[in-house]
């Protein structure tokens, strides 16, 4: 459908006539203009079409329950049931099952080393790498995730509870189970609700700042089995430092040696694994041979200096219900953040893993699986678990291909606590921490800083703030403070939009930022405005101000077209606007009356259905003008463009003295001057070669 458009040449810019292109040529003075009707939504069927929209989601959501097969069903409450029916036996099982022997003999000594790193007795390791271990694999969604204890949930669970009570009273045990309880009772309430969603708001500088300072803080509290006397236990970098200086006189020789002989031959095994295919099998028998060269030398030489493990209890955990409800309220901020680690770390690789081995996952599904894990797990005197980093590197590297290798791995953490533990009473602390602090070097990320530094300042600026604060004011504050810097960051970006000026790209219809496209041109008398985010209470204001800039400071070097002393037209090109609230649509209206006091009209390019029918039902529409709202830019720069021509020209007078009606050759003649005259307005440029038509001319 064409529009024809006339020129007027009253200088009242809201004077358009439309008339449809079927009718006859158009007399002088008309120029006919081909836009794109936009089509206006009904409000009064779009009104009761969003009135149902609360209850869309729930109908959606009871239509593919209706739809659902038993299999299914099944599925949903039992995500095993998916690898189980389509299991291969001969393909799956013999991989299945050497990775499940690798984890889990790469388990047994990380459950012990994190287990000290919380406080805790190293039996409550092991079952914290039974149970929910066992119940991930029936109920988590992921095939390659290995679930268990791990060193950041270890530090936060001794960072809380060792400000409640001391490490040896039997209350610090009973916490740290209720605390997986907690863990457990907020992952799946997280999951049902489908609320995964609110971790995005953490940003990856945040959670790299995190994981850095956290692993430097473990690394020196584990410096005690090291030097050979104790360190006071905190989250905090300076209490730590002084603690080791302050006690100096106290070093010990051989567990020092001891330790870092280890600690060296367990950094050449997990190189070796990571930098040769094949020497894989180092890294995950590093743990392993950590336990096995620190035992046997106790065994040999019986070094009085060198502290061990001491008896550990023979058996599987027996059920019990968690106890010390009374201090649950201050358990509930830790719960929360654990909750948020296992969100970050565990769902998120959980999800790379899947897409590496081309299966889908539910984020919310596997936050569930992990929440009854820990709930399970508490039943049994097991502390928070979550998804490992390294451990799930190593199960996938080791070519895992469902969560029977999970199963397997349950298994053997079974046959060690019926029948290991009494070899373990000779294995040296030293040798533990070692094994904590190979771990815990990974994941100082310096190459992420060097990146953001290079790359982003800001973010380096929120890694170096959530770090800093990290180290100096403890786990809690730090995290607190890095996550209100994300979101204060998030609040800015939205408060403060992305606004570009548009200008023509040469020889095309097409509309881009000046900034970005230098050759792009503007009109006189006209200015192209793209608004690149949702508009609402927030960021209105400073749209407002940047509008009334960009009216009187456009770079005027580039402008084309007839000359005119100011501006008469905003253009506001909304097709990145998805959203528009009733206090934008207010200061619409508002800017609108201050552009009409000054005689300047403003039109809209391609607003998307809901901006339009927001800005219908708030009269916004018929206020501004239906024939102001276009389908494109070029269509509206089309018509504001004509009117400043219109504008731009001087009146004619009617001639005094008869002339003579001119022939065909005289009437072609000015035909094709009209034309050229239109082209050279379009391109902004005299040379017939640069000719570009934008307004339709008559044939």
């Amino acid at each position: 459908m064409e529009i024809t458009y006339a020129s007027s040449s009253s200088s009242d810019l809201t004077s358009v006539a439309a008339s449809t292109s079927g009718s006859s040529m158009p007399t002088s003075g008309v120029r006919p203009v081909k836009i794109i009707p936009l089509q206006h939504p009904n409000a009064t069927s779009s009104s009761s079409l969003s009135s149902s929209l609360p209850c869309a989601l729930f109908s959606r959501w009871l239509t593919k329950m209706k739809h659902m097969s038993l299999a299914q069903w099944i599925e949903t409450f039992l995500p095993c049931y998916r690898w189980i029916r389509t299991y291969k036996w001969r393909e799956y099982f013999q991989v299945d099952l050497m990775a499940g022997i690798t984890i889990g003999i790469m388990l047994v000594p990380q459950a012990m080393s994190y287990a000290k790193l919380a406080g805790l007795q190293p039996i409550y390791g092991l079952y914290c790498g039974f149970v929910p271990v066992f119940v991930y694999a029936v109920f988590g969604s992921s095939r390659q995730l290995a679930t268990g204890p791990v060193a950041l949930v270890s530090l936060l669970v001794s960072n809380v509870l060792s400000g409640i009570v001391d490490s040896s009273d039997e209350l610090y045990t009973e916490l740290a189970i209720l605390l997986a309880l907690m863990v457990g009772i907020l992952e799946c309430i997280m999951g049902l609700l489908r609320l995964g969603w609110i971790i995005r708001f953490i940003s990856h500088s945040v959670i790299s700042g995190f994981t850095t300072a956290s692993a430097i803080v473990i690394a020196l509290s584990q410096a005690k089995y090291f030097l050979g006397y104790d360190v006071v236990r905190s989250s905090k970098i300076v209490p730590l430092v002084k603690s080791i200086i302050s006690g100096a006189d106290k070093f010990s020789w051989p567990p020092f040696v001891m330790g870092s002989s280890i600690l060296a031959i367990l950094l050449v095994m997990k190189h070796l694994g990571k930098s040769r295919k094949q020497f894989r099998f180092l890294r995950a028998a590093g743990p392993l041979t950590a336990v096995i060269l620190g035992t046997t030398f106790v065994k040999i030489f019986h070094p009085s200096s060198i502290s061990l493990v001491g008896e550990i209890p023979q058996g599987l955990p027996s059920f019990s219900i968690p106890k010390g409800f009374g201090y649950a309220k201050s358990l509930i901020p830790t719960a929360m953040l654990i909750t948020g680690v296992a969100i970050l770390e565990s769902v998120g690789i959980a999800k790379a893993l899947a897409a590496k081995n081309g299966y889908e996952l539910d984020s919310n599904q596997e936050l569930f699986g992990l929440g009854i894990a820990n709930i399970m797990g508490s039943f049994f005197s097991a502390y928070p678990a979550t998804g490992s980093f390294s451990r799930s590197a190593v199960s996938n590297e080791s070519g895992t291909k469902t969560g029977l290798s999970g199963i397997i791995t349950g298994i053997i953490m079974g046959c060690a606590l019926l029948f290991l533990t009494p070899l373990f009473e000779y294995i040296p602390l030293c040798s533990l921490a070692a094994i904590v602090i190979s771990a815990v070097m990974g994941l100082v990320d310096y190459e992420e800083a060097i990146f953001l530094w290079r790359v982003d300042k800001k973010d380096f600026l929120l890694w170096t703030i959530t770090s800093a604060t990290i180290l100096l004011l403890g786990i809690e504050i730090g995290v607190l403070v890095g996550v209100g810097v994300s979101i204060a960051f998030v609040i800015h970006e939205s408060a403060n939009p992305h606004i570009a000026v548009l200008g023509r790209l040469p020889g095309t219809t097409v509309y881009r930022n000046i900034q970005q496209y230098p050759e792009a041109y503007t009109y006189n008398g006209i200015v192209m405005v793209r608004i690149d985010a949702p508009i609402y209470f927030a960021n209105i204001s400073y749209i407002k101000d940047r509008l009334r800039e960009y009216e009187l400071n456009v770079d005027k070097s580039t402008k084309h077209g007839p000359e005119v002393e100011r501006i008469y037209f905003v253009i506001l090109e909304m097709s990145p606007v998805t959203y528009i609230d009733s206090s934008a649509v207010q200061a619409l209206k508002d800017l609108h009356q201050e552009y009409k006091s000054r005689d300047i009209q403003i039109a809209i390019s391609n607003p998307n259905r809901e901006v339009l029918l927001t800005l219908s039902k708030a009269g916004l529409v018929e206020l501004i003008g239906k024939e102001w709202y276009f389908v494109r830019m070029h269509d509206a720069v089309q018509v504001c463009l004509q009117h400043v021509q219109s504008i731009s020209q001087e009146p004619r007078h009617p001639d005094l003295l008869p002339v003579d009606k001119p022939g065909f050759f005289q009437r072609l003649l000015k035909q094709r001057e009209e034309d050229l005259s239109v082209a050279k307005l379009e391109s902004g440029n005299n040379s017939d070669s640069q000719l570009e038509p934008l307004l339709s001319r008559k044939s």
